[in-house]
């Protein structure tokens, strides 16, 4: 979603960054809606293109924002792009493996604009030039674990921020650096508690998730100084075609809906529309700095979420998820559906973004129903 103040922003009249450029996006047409480009346009450069080849990704249009991106072809990444293909900016996708992040990411299945797609030896070349960074790479954490799995889902995300820092660092024209890097980390970082109420000034929990979220941020905040950061402490996205909500909405269409675990835990959750509306805020609003949950303001707990999701279906929410199940199947990773945090947007609101959907009622109709 794009608010009122990021639209703003993102316009003729859009946000000043901290070395005194203008970054806007085309002019919006009927109905809010920015009006798109006559034609996608499409690069790739990979290890194999020459400096001729991707010499197109150097070029800035004055007051354009141009985003560069990993784990773009992702849940919330996927979305991101649509949407500042909309708004008219320019998108790097920076991915590990170019053919399937164009085959995820069609022409066919994005608004029209301007992307790129830079393979993992042009990186560096891929930030020349970028205003800004979004940095949501990641391996899933809903898994089996064991050592490598845990060993994986800590480089998936230190050594990729790293990699940015490190190219942003080797930009020697300070004019050509990217200003803002959002860099996404998760609620995961408070640890679990089904009594404690979590805000940005709480500090980190003890366990495997909070260890990986630690080191995650503090290898972002290795950017160069004049470089923005925003720790965006995800919560559990929610939207029908993937995340938890779409492993849960066919359980629950097959009369076997029900809480995982006894439904204490917390659920901090946030629509997908407000998870890139929030990235969006986070380009261009200099209020949000260092760290920013990505929940909306009414977290609820399990049962009170499985209730909800069955009213909206209209199926019955009668057939709860065993501990012991889950664990035989998650094993350690059971934690990530059987404990959870209650998490306050604080930072969010203080400057004063507006979520579109703050309450799960309100959120589960507009995914189910459309």
């Amino acid at each position: 979603m794009l608010t009122s103040s990021s639209r703003a922003q993102l316009s003729a009249s859009a946000c000043r960054s901290r070395d005194a450029r203008i970054y806007s996006v085309k002019s919006l047409g009927a109905r809010g809606r920015v009006k798109p480009s006559r034609r996608t346009t499409i690069s790739v450069a990979t290890s194999h293109s020459t400096d001729s080849q991707v010499e197109n990704i150097d070029f800035i249009e004055q007051g354009r924002l141009v985003v560069a991106i990993t784990g773009a072809t992702g849940f919330v990444g996927s979305k991101l792009v649509e949407l500042l293909l909309e708004g008219g900016a320019e998108v790097r996708v920076l991915t590990r493996d170019v053919a399937r992040a164009r085959a995820r990411l069609s022409p066919s299945r994005l608004p029209r604009g301007d992307v790129a797609f830079v393979g993992p030896e042009k990186w560096r070349r891929g930030l020349i030039g970028a205003t800004h960074v979004v940095n949501l790479a990641g391996e899933p954490i809903s898994t089996r674990w064991d050592p490598r799995i845990k060993g994986e889902i800590m480089a998936s995300r230190v050594k990729t921020t790293k990699t940015i820092v490190e190219h942003m660092h080797s930009i020697k024209d300070v004019d050509k650096r990217p200003k803002v890097l959002v860099n996404a980390s998760a609620i995961g970082y408070y640890g679990t508690s089904e009594t404690n109420t979590y805000d940005e000034s709480s500090g980190p929990g003890q366990d495997y998730l909070s260890q990986v979220c630690q080191a995650w941020e503090q290898t972002a905040l290795g950017v160069p100084g004049e470089c923005r950061v925003v720790l965006l402490r995800l919560g559990i996205v929610l939207d029908r075609d993937g995340g938890a909500l779409g492993k849960m909405v066919p359980t629950f269409q097959a009369f076997m809906g029900g809480p995982l675990g006894d439904g204490s835990q917390w659920f901090s959750w946030i629509h997908r529309e407000d998870a890139v509306g929030l990235i969006m805020e986070s380009l261009t609003n200099e209020d949000l700095e260092g760290a920013v949950n990505c929940v909306a303001p009414t977290p609820v707990r399990m049962r009170e979420m499985c209730e909800t999701l069955g009213e909206t279906l209209g199926k019955p929410n009668w057939l709860p998820v065993p501990d012991f199940a889950i664990k035989s199947l998650l094993g350690e990773g059971a934690t990530v559906v059987l404990n959870g945090q209650m998490v306050r947007p604080k930072n969010a609101l203080d400057a004063g973004y507006k979520f579109k959907y703050e309450r799960i009622d309100q959120a589960l109709r507009q995914i189910l129903r459309r």
